[in-house]
């Protein structure tokens, strides 16, 4: 499972409207593009995207490439102060559930 962050500075006074954009979900079918999980994340000055799944580069690739879904993120364009730049996971820790069986 690969897990790849995009992120990006936001604009003084951007988080709210950055956060209305948000409430309409992904421009895509995260399902249909075989992810496994798609998180956001938003502070007063920054937003981060995380994509999780098997190739997730490759689907990264598509997202930007496809015309119609690329288009859809020119909401976003006023909103940043500079480029979304890709986070590679470097580090990711997780609780593994022991069943009991009752």
């Amino acid at each position: 499972m690969e897990r790849i962050a995009v992120t990006a500075r936001l604009k003084p006074g951007c988080e709210a409207r950055a956060r209305e954009l948000l409430k309409a979900g992904p421009p895509f079918d995260a399902r249909e593009l075989g992810l496994r999980k798609h998180d956001v994340f938003v502070g007063p000055d920054l937003v981060i995207f995380v994509f999780e799944g098997g190739g997730v580069e490759e689907t990264l690739s598509e997202i930007v490439n496809d015309r119609l879904i690329a288009g859809s993120f020119s909401a976003w364009a006023p909103l940043l102060a500079e480029q979304p730049r890709l986070a590679l996971d470097s580090y990711h820790w997780e609780r593994e559930e022991t069943w009991t069986g009752s």
